[in-house]
């Protein structure tokens, strides 16, 4: 198993399969709006702005199950995220990444990232980054910033400009 046989919805409500980002490097991140780590989304921006022409890309995930800190619908999630952080990475549908509802994808992370049995996400912009076959290469608590992560991402993209 890997990402690639996983599928979310986009924020505006088309399936994706994460086939379409085989041969990428990723950083997945379940985000929210109304957190403290949100202006986060200013440097996942930057990081994707940055690498995205060597096969980086930052895939936000909206969840509301920390204290309710993402409560509007998907379209006022992107709206936001748009208009205060110039969101261009890509962004899908308000999933739950815990619990009985977590999503497919998140259960995945969880426990390809997990050195414990309590592999369960803490809070908001926990990030999870992904070398380019498809294997988690690590999980990053809210509290590490994306721009520390930059020599992680530039050393899983390789010395390759053209992937």
């Amino acid at each position: 198993m890997s990402i690639y046989d996983y599928s979310a919805e986009d924020i505006k409500g088309k399936l994706v399969s994460l086939k379409e980002y085989q041969g990428h490097v990723l950083m997945i991140v379940n985000t929210a709006s109304k957190c403290g780590f949100t202006p986060q989304f200013a440097e996942l921006e930057a990081l994707h702005r940055k690498y995205k022409d060597r096969g980086f890309a930052v895939l936000g995930f909206p969840c509301n199950q920390f204290k309710e800190q993402d409560p509007g619908d998907n379209e006022e999630i992107l709206a936001f995220c748009q208009l205060n952080y110039g969101v261009t990475f890509p962004m899908f549908a308000k999933i739950d990444v815990n619990g009985e509802h977590t999503h497919p994808l998140f259960k995945y992370l969880r426990e390809a990232a997990s050195d414990t049995s309590d592999n369960a996400i803490e809070w908001n912009f926990t990030k999870f980054l992904v070398d380019r076959t498809g294997e988690v290469a690590g999980r990053f608590a809210p509290s590490v910033t994306p721009s520390s992560l930059g020599e992680r991402v530039e050393a899983l993209l390789g010395d390759s400009e053209n992937h």
